[in-house]
């Protein structure tokens, strides 16, 4: 049966990770391709990596409801396109997304029978905060406001259905991998 499945954490809590590494255990499953207004990087391509968007085409979306959920980060928008978790569900393709918690909270509430929700958890703030620091991809502007939505963050992803502490990556990825399969059946 076709299922959302929907991780999310703070940056630097291993989400992408464990998307990645469930990705390679379930090749059956789609990746949800979010959709942005921020310019495509070298490499990057259309409907791979991000549905690429004007403002204008983004904002149109918000307004006829065509977005399961967006966020505006940075002065970009991101968001996931209904139209796509629909057609893979009705395709009956199971769909892995890698969200914000917020954005995991707007999948849920729209697909609430389809939808389970995983928030990974940081073993502390200080090894959250070492993570994002040892990544040395972003300023310390950046990293100072990551660290300032982590309360947030933390708060929203005790509702989530399952939370994973992230203290050693391959068991977190065995323990979302075990309940996920369980969910699919």
């Amino acid at each position: 049966m076709a299922k959302l499945i929907v991780i999310a954490s703070p940056s630097g809590g291993g989400k992408t990770s464990i998307v990645k590494a469930l990705m390679e255990r379930h090749p059956e499953f789609e990746f949800s391709v979010s959709a942005t207004t921020r310019t495509m990087r070298e490499g990057e391509r259309e409907g791979k990596d991000y549905f690429f968007l004007t403002k204008e085409e983004f904002e149109r979306l918000i307004v006829r409801g065509e977005l399961v959920e967006h966020e505006f980060f940075y002065q970009t928008y991101y968001g996931t396109l209904k139209r796509e978790v629909d057609r893979a569900l009705n395709a009956g393709h199971s769909m892995i997304f890698d969200v914000d918690v917020k954005g995991a909270q707007s999948i849920k509430k729209k697909y609430p029978n389809d939808t389970i929700q995983f928030f990974i958890a940081p073993p502390s703030k200080e090894v959250l905060e070492q993570r994002l620091r040892n990544r040395k991809t972003e300023s310390e502007e950046k990293i100072r406001h990551r660290l300032e939505r982590v309360p947030m963050e933390l708060e929203i992803g005790k509702s989530f259905d399952h939370i994973v502490v992230n203290d050693d990556l391959q068991k977190a990825i065995n323990d979302v991998d075990g309940i996920v399969k369980k969910f699919i059946q």
